[in-house]
């Protein structure tokens, strides 16, 4: 099964959140930390959750709270409400709802491969397009298949089946190559640099989040779009 104890973000990790940030534009900066913010509560609650029930009742709510900023203000939760202040407005609420599929999809019991890619389809293909909409950037295949890397190069760091962690490696190590080697346009690079992150994480794991070499590759790619 997926292992939910993951650590706590690490000051690096937040100083390179914070780096991607800041290559999105004024207009779409506080629309894409809401998402990103949304991510990362899935997480914890597939890391504090121990029973599969507990964790499916948990992901409902959410489903359904998002669904609902179609219809009525958001409630007094932060990420509803900065989801509901800077994304809604372009990405309805019933379409990020769809994230959280590919959440529940790691609650399987076996957890299979096919969970896996409605794992990356559901969460990172889903998070990038909407990043891309909020970015006023086509959401091609090119950022789908960069999303679906990302998310499988996230999952595959924390699963105790070191069959499944290869496979979802392979997968995601595919999808990001693919993705990265063209030249990305200047308004989608955010999403390129959050790309760049997840293959470094594949590909050089002794450099963890906040090693400059990271740093300087994430700004040639905002300079250079490669």
């Amino acid at each position: 099964m997926i292992k939910v104890d993951k650590s706590p973000t690490l000051p690096g990790a937040a100083t390179e959140r914070a780096l991607v940030l800041g290559y999105a534009t004024a207009d779409a900066r506080d629309g894409l930390a809401a998402l990103l913010a949304l991510d990362e509560r899935f997480g914890a609650i597939l890391r504090t959750t121990r029973e599969p029930l507990v964790g499916q009742m948990r992901l409902t709510w959410w489903y359904e709270a998002l669904e609902t900023l179609d219809l009525a203000p958001a409630p007094a939760e932060p990420v509803l409400a900065a989801l509901n202040q800077a994304v809604v407005a372009s990405v309805p609420g019933r379409v990020l709802a769809r994230q959280v599929e590919g959440w529940e999809a790691l609650l399987e019991m076996p957890l299979t491969i096919g969970a896996l890619e409605t794992h990356a389809s559901a969460r990172g293909g889903g998070l990038f397009g909407a990043a891309a909409t909020l970015l006023a950037t086509p959401a091609n295949d090119t950022i789908a298949r960069a999303g679906e890397g990302w998310a499988l190069a996230d999952v595959a760091r924390h699963l105790s089946d070191p069959v499944l962690a290869a496979a979802a490696h392979a997968a995601a190590l595919s999808r990001l190559s693919g993705a990265l080697d063209r030249r990305w346009p200047a308004r989608a690079r955010p999403l390129g640099a959050l790309a760049w992150l997840a293959r470094l994480d594949l590909t050089r794991p002794t450099r963890p989040a906040g090693h400059p070499t990271r740093a300087l590759r994430l700004l040639w790619h905002r300079l250079s779009g490669r």
